[in-house]
């Protein structure tokens, strides 16, 4: 694999300033605002439409569940199938064994979803909370907003606006989290769309030579956290509306924080830092004056690269299907088994053992049902919610509504999408990532909660 140092020579070449920084002669220089314009637009404006407060891709994905919604299903069904055949067709199992047990969970997702379909699920898994939980909440949104994304996501970051932003962003986003300015966009994709988005982007930036696998994998793990609209519902559960703005920006801040932190300890660390195998590196060199100058030339030495509009919306909208593909029966197979573990077993109880002594050090109250409620939350990112959610007290219920969103990597959805994309981050790797995550939340939120409420 090529490393960003063989690529960039910091003494001469990791810097704008010591280079040509004239703005290059590109044919159709108006697509790079009209298009990016387009992009940002659908990504990242929430606007109104019927009472629901969403970004125009979201509002997408629900006139097309009304506009056909007995089809809807079916469409979902098959993507779960081609994901299915597409991974033993591609022999996926040849990339290592996990690669080759999602191949076998991939087979149960799809019966799963096939029983659902036409209404024949046997034993308790058609109750709400189990595969139709699943199927309504997760599988189906997901099914439909990665492929349509998709078809977008060239406007976003084909045309030079990822450049153009993270040139700008580069005093931030390089020294606290280790990554380029450009990946300020998957932040404020995953923020204001959805994880899913926020993942697509970082795998189509990784296989493009735009992140190296380090950068790519703190980005996923990271950034990637539920949407604004998902913390509503966070929110709501845990009877928090009354204080939402206060709720919001607290886990915002806590969230990049502990970001910030993990990015400097294993496994993140460790991760090769170099880019992937195949794809022409493009790492992000550093400016130091005339930052709108420099952010103009990048964007339109990207545009000259760029496809035409029609080539680019079919890559990203194929790229979009095979991804969908590939995460809907996983989702449906391992968040079922997580849901299954957590209501017949007691190993969330175990595990919420390893977070008793960071909630008692913090004086969160009741540490030990915190310890289990933030547990949970590796199944499924509502399940510490709905644990705490009858509690009397409003520390514990903030600080695990903190940790739900903050803690970013759970199985039902979100272990799925990475493992679907190239992004070299393992299972074990995201465990303890989780697992630092949970615990820096809890230490960090606690005294905040205790502080403002």
């Amino acid at each position: 694999m090529t490393t960003p140092e063989s690529v960039v020579n910091p003494s001469d070449n990791n810097s704008l300033d010591n280079q040509d920084t004239s703005i290059p002669d590109v044919k159709g220089k108006w697509r790079l605002l009209v298009y990016s314009a387009i992009g940002a637009f659908v990504f990242f404006f929430p606007m109104d439409y019927q009472g629901k407060n969403s970004i125009p891709l979201d509002h997408m994905v629900t006139i097309v569940r009304e506009a056909i919604p007995g089809v809807v299903p079916w469409l979902i069904l098959a993507l779960a199938a081609f994901g299915t055949y597409r991974g033993i067709a591609t022999k996926s199992w040849e990339r290592g064994w996990v690669h080759g047990l999602f191949a076998v969970l991939n087979f149960v997702g799809l019966t799963v979803s096939f029983l659902h379909v036409i209404g024949q699920l046997p034993w308790v898994l058609g109750e709400d909370d189990l595969v139709p939980f699943l199927w309504n909440s997760i599988a189906i949104p997901v099914g439909l907003i990665v492929p349509i994304g998709g078809a977008f996501l060239g406007l976003l970051i084909g045309y030079g606006l990822l450049e153009f932003v993270g040139v700008f962003m580069q005093p931030i986003m390089r020294p606290l989290f280790k990554t380029p300015g450009r990946s300020a966009i998957d932040a404020v994709a995953s923020f204001v769309g959805s994880y899913s988005l926020g993942i697509l982007i970082t795998d189509r930036v990784y296989q493009q030579g735009g992140y190296t696998g380090r950068e790519a994998a703190i980005v996923a793990t990271g950034f990637s956290t539920v949407s604004a609209a998902f913390m509503v519902i966070v929110a709501k559960s845990l009877d928090l509306m009354h204080m939402w703005t206060t709720f919001f920006f607290t886990t915002l801040v806590i969230t990049f924080a502990v970001t910030a932190i993990t990015v400097h300890i294993p496994p993140l660390r460790t991760i090769p830092d170099d880019y992937f195998e195949g794809s022409t590196p493009s790492p992000e060199q550093m400016v130091k004056s005339n930052r709108f100058k420099a952010a103009v030339r990048e964007g339109l030495m990207t545009l000259d690269q760029a496809p035409s509009l029609a080539m680019s919306i079919w890559i990203n909208f194929r790229d979009g299907l095979r991804l969908a593909g590939a995460i809907v029966p996983s989702i449906m197979s391992v968040g079922l088994i997580g849901l299954l573990m957590q209501r017949f077993t007691p190993i969330f109880e175990w595990i919420g053992y390893l977070f008793y002594p960071f909630a008692w050090l913090v004086r969160l109250p009741e540490p030990q049902q915190a310890g289990e409620a933030a547990a949970l939350g590796i199944a499924e990112m509502f399940l510490p919610a709905t644990a705490v959610a009858g509690s009397d007290d409003l520390v514990l219920k903030f600080v695990i509504g903190v940790v739900s969103i903050s803690a970013i990597i759970f199985f039902s959805a979100l272990v799925p999408c990475i493992m679907a994309t190239r992004i070299p981050v393992s299972i074990p790797q995201m465990l303890l990532i989780w697992f630092e995550r949970v615990a820096l939340t809890i230490v960090i939120a606690t005294p905040i909660a205790h502080l403002i409420l």
